[in-house]
């Protein structure tokens, strides 16, 4: 639990705190808490539980990375419940694992719902998720929490802003957010609505920086889909579009295009084929979206033909990394093909997004990207995007989020140059009093990763990951001893290398000198020592790990497996 420091307010003193469990000095597992009444009895409301992605060697064998709920675990019977701003992953992503330590409500607009509940069935459906689907721009009761969701642009259907409303005030939430009057699916902004919450008096703005550091206004989805068809139109041969899976504005345009040149639309990847149906299921795409499953793409004349599949992200096991290794069952490119990447790659994807583009590049494939041609815009706001909103809203305090350091940090200028008098600029884990006055960092709670490691949630502090990082760099020996009761040597030691240079720069053997070492400090220690068992594993598990540290200049991990055997 937090200790808290109760500053100038009195410990009876209701205040409405924020403290973000991920998603403040990152982009991506945004978990932003919100408490409401004295410090010794908040109630709480979440919103989003999102997950982020690993960054390649630094988190091997990791499938995602999800948000540690430690203080919310403990706090989970003062929870009220959780709202959902929008359906993409690094918001909603953890919801089916970590939702039952919470067991609270979850509210959600129809095609987040859709998501979610999709979602579940692709995990076994062994969860009944209790969600309460509220419609676009509904206001409701979450315990003290008055909550209203205001239409916004992003790029998936129905993002909302939270306009949070408690008896110290109007804070407002924004999601992820763009100013998009053509969004090309779904509704536009809501731009009055956010004026008239203006004009009402909002205490606390809490808002998306993703973009804080790039001039302009975000470019519209209508345009890139105007983009998107007149280069299929022209291309001489196949085409394929990888793009978010998510991305519905992006899914329509693609099939657009294909059937206004005539081409037959393809889609590979199941997270694809989940979207398309919970889009048609809540009439973001026509019933009659026609598409061909990855099956079907051989017997399709090359001209004729638009593929659009996952792995935008050089994810290794999404259809496209495994058409780029020529792995893919029923896809195959030749030369002239034309690939589209229809993103932007997240920080972090830019090594393995750049093998499977260069990969399709030998192959003879024209790749296009966002460098080449309008094919991608930004979900989240630009300078001027802000700036309106800071227009709009005019709050007291600003509190920059979704984003890292450098992007929050220029989001707070930004703030204070728009004339906010407050900005209060936080990390995961830092609780920030909104209301009363003053607002600033009044505590701290504990915070971190988890990771899901196959089927499993592992820690991400003092779990086997790290053990897996350390093992990428300096490999491992594992010697096997077996001794008596009476503390003598009965065999040979048994010794594996795995990871670590068979020679030494001499062209000594490396198992020759992990040998003399255990050799060496079973012969030094006495009798009554090689009774200790845990005595010996020490002092073998030293004297290896120094003896290849001597020849190699790296110290492996050694392992000690002692066999203690009577008679």
């Amino acid at each position: 639990m937090a200790k808290l420091n109760k500053g100038k307010q009195t410990e009876a003193a209701d205040e409405l705190v924020l403290v973000a469990l991920g998603g403040m000095g990152e982009i991506g597992m945004n978990a932003y808490l919100y408490g409401y009444g004295p410090s010794n009895a908040r109630r709480w409301l979440l919103i989003d539980l999102g997950i982020t992605f690993p960054e390649g060697e630094f988190d091997p064998g990791v499938d995602v990375i999800l948000p540690d709920l430690r203080f919310l675990i403990e706090e989970r019977s003062a929870l009220e419940g959780i709202v959902l701003t929008h359906a993409h992953e690094d918001h909603i992503g953890a919801v089916i694992d970590l939702w039952p330590q919470l067991g609270a409500p979850i509210y959600a607009t129809p095609f987040t719902a859709g998501m979610l509940r999709a979602k579940s069935v692709e995990f076994g459906g062994k969860i009944k998720l209790p969600v309460n689907v509220m419609p676009l721009g509904a206001r409701t009761k979450i315990g003290p929490f008055d909550i209203e969701l205001v239409t916004m642009s992003h790029s998936i259907p129905e993002p909302s802003a939270i306009a949070i409303r408690t008896p110290l005030g109007l804070s407002l939430h924004t999601g992820d957010w763009k100013l998009d009057q053509t969004p090309f699916v779904g509704d536009p902004p809501n731009e009055n609505r956010l004026a008239e919450l203006g004009q009402e008096g909002v205490r606390a703005l809490v808002c998306d920086s993703t973009n804080a550091m790039r001039d302009g206004s975000s470019p519209s989805e209508a345009e890139i889909a105007s983009s998107i068809a007149k280069i299929i139109k022209a291309a001489p041969h196949r085409v394929a579009v990888t793009t978010f899976s998510s991305n519905v504005a992006r899914i329509k345009a693609v099939g657009d295009a294909a059937r206004a040149a005539g081409r037959t639309l393809v889609v590979a990847g199941r997270a694809l084929h989940r979207v398309i149906a919970v889009a048609r299921d809540t009439g973001y795409l026509p019933e009659d979206f026609r598409y061909v499953d990855q099956q079907e793409f051989k017997y399709i004349h090359r001209k004729d033909v638009v593929l659009l599949c996952t792995g935008s992200q050089g994810e290794p096991r999404a259809a496209m990394a495994r058409i780029a290794d020529k792995q893919h069952p029923d896809v195959q490119f030749a030369k002239g093909d034309m690939v589209i990447f229809s993103s932007r790659t997240i920080p972090g994807n830019e090594r393995s997004v750049g093998r499977i583009q260069n990969a399709l590049t030998r192959m003879g494939c024209e790749v296009v990207t966002d460098g080449e041609a309008l094919v991608h815009v930004t979900g989240h706001p630009r300078r001027d995007e802000l700036k309106k909103m800071y227009e709009w809203i005019k709050p007291e305090v600003a509190v920059p989020m979704h984003g890292e350091a450098r992007h929050m940090k220029a989001h707070a200028e930004l703030a204070r140059s728009s004339g906010v008098a407050f900005i209060v600029t936080a990390h995961n884990g830092e609780m920030v009093r909104l209301a009363p006055e003053p607002s600033e960092i009044i505590d701290d709670v504990p915070v971190g990763r988890l990771f899901r490691d196959g089927r499993l949630i592992v820690p991400g502090d003092d779990g086997p990951v790290r053990d897996r990082r350390k093992l990428a760099v300096v490999g491992v020996v594992v010697v096997a001893i077996a001794l008596s009761r009476k503390g003598e040597v009965l065999t040979d030691a048994e010794i594996m290398l795995d990871g670590v240079p068979e020679f030494d720069a001499e062209g000594n053997e490396m198992f020759d000198i992990v040998a003399d070492a255990v050799d060496g400090t079973l012969d030094s220690l006495p009798t009554r020592k090689l009774r200790e068992i845990e005595v010996v594993r020490e002092a073998v598990r030293r004297s290896v790990r120094a003896a290849v540290a001597n020849v190699w200049g790296k110290k492996p991990i050694a392992k000690v497996l002692i066999n203690l055997i009577d008679g």
